[in-house]
């Protein structure tokens, strides 16, 4: 069973999980060969997969608790909603500006300034349909064949996907947890080199929930002044940062700033993933090449989900205290539990909402039907069959033997989560 289950892990990391796998110079003996060959360097984004086959199999009646989601368990705010319904009421149901409604970038343009310390025009301004189509737009507008995209490991699943789609090599450098899972700059002075179109920073990160620190911005900073590389600065996780303080890349290196593009969204700090709205900032004609692309694939996002973006970032962010007092509670409750089982390890991360569990001495040993437990997806798929815990595989993450879990859900379901993890663990020999 385990080993079935293992399959379907690894296939959510698209090696086998129901993907036509084509080539120029292998094809399956499926007749679906219309299909673009762009499509055999991607796969689909593990974590939904993974998501999505647990949540089917809990719909069907199993006992599972899913840590592998990546949003907030709190309902969006109800001041946020009732602004959306009023938004309707107004008849604001139309077409907008591709690049967003004005009011809404005036908002985001308002958060840089009184955030971060940085001023924008509003033509170096874009809202789009969640952050990962902002990113999305910026590597399909600068990514040329042989392009390199220099991408710290562990990193959030869609990045390396992305550049390839776009004809773009992803270059990892691999970020020990010695380092705290970041990327240092004399990691980063061997990695980058003429080719080198981006480098990706993700602080607080996905999967580890690390935060770079001022001083450590400043010190890759003085590194990249010496090379003409874009900087795409992820920042979706800002307003989660529970120790030390937040500080993107073009605030600790304003020198740099001309080449930085700062992508956010309300979707994890106001629990609006469903809502869609993620926008960036960045040089003017990146942003206008940016808004082209758009333009000719999903034009603007949802006008009312704009309307309530508006509202989430020009209100009080009060109820956000409540919420990161909760996700640090969680926080301290899973790594207490987690730490205290033999053969698992965590550090405590400074942000996000997930630790990456370090389980290199669970490899090798043995469930009670004998099957191995050879990598970490190995792993992740015996908790799944063992005891119904949904977990990510740090394959996912370009970085092992980790796996990743969420504490954005009830202390009950941790509770339980926790116990059944050490039960498990306890029964390998």
């Amino acid at each position: 069973m385990i080993k079935k289950l293992a399959v379907l892990v690894v296939g959510a990391l698209g090696l086998t999980y129901g993907i036509i796998y084509f080539n120029n110079t292998k094809r399956t003996s499926t007749p679906m060969t219309y299909l673009a060959n762009r499509l055999s360097v991607i796969k689909p984004s593990p974590t939904l997969a993974i998501m999505g086959e647990a949540s089917k199999r809990k719909a069907l009646g199993e006992d599972i608790i899913i840590l592998a989601a990546g949003e907030p368990d709190f309902d969006t705010p109800d001041h946020i909603k009732e602004a959306a319904t009023q938004g309707m009421r107004e008849g604001k149901t139309k077409y907008t500006a591709v690049d967003g409604m004005p009011d809404l970038k005036k908002a985001v343009q308002k958060k840089f300034f009184e955030d971060n310390g940085l001023s924008y025009d509003l033509s170096e301004i874009l809202v789009g349909v969640g952050g990962k189509q902002v990113i999305f737009n910026a590597l399909m507008a600068t990514c040329n064949e042989g392009d390199e995209v220099i991408i710290p490991a562990p990193y959030w699943v869609s990045y390396p996907d992305m550049a390839k789609l776009f004809g773009a090599k992803p270059v990892f450098i691999s970020c020990s947890e010695k380092d705290h899972f970041k990327v240092t700059p004399e990691n980063l002075k061997k990695a980058l080199t003429p080719k080198t179109k981006w480098l990706i920073l993700n602080s607080p990160s996905n999967p580890t929930g690390s935060v770079y620190t001022r001083d450590e911005l400043v010190a890759l900073g003085n590194v990249l002044k010496d090379h003409t590389c874009l900087i795409l600065s992820d920042d979706i996780y800002e307003y989660l940062t529970y120790d030390g303080e937040f500080v993107t890349l073009a605030t600790a290196c304003p020198e740099i700033k001309s080449r930085c593009l700062i992508v956010n969204g309300v979707s994890k700090a106001y629990s609006m993933t469903g809502w869609r709205i993620g926008y960036g900032a960045g040089p003017a004609d990146l942003i206008k090449a940016m808004g082209m692309i758009q333009s000719q694939s999903t034009s603007n996002a949802s006008s009312i989900s704009q309307v309530a973006a508006i509202k989430a970032l020009t209100s009080s962010r009060d109820f956000l205290g409540d919420w990161k007092k909760s996700f640090i509670e969680r926080r301290d409750f899973c790594l207490d539990k987690i730490n205290a089982i033999e053969g698992l390890s965590c550090r405590k991360p400074e942000g996000a909402f997930y630790l990456y569990i370090n389980c290199e001495k669970i490899l090798g040993k043995k469930t009670s039907e004998g099957n191995i437990i050879a990598t970490d997806a190995d792993f992740a798929a015996y908790l799944l069959n063992a005891v119904g815990v949904a977990v990510v595989p740090g394959d996912a993450f370009g970085l092992s033997p980790f796996v990743r879990i969420s504490y954005a859900t009830s202390m009950n379901e941790l509770e339980k989560a926790c116990q059944r993890i050490k039960k498990a663990v306890a029964s390998l020999v």
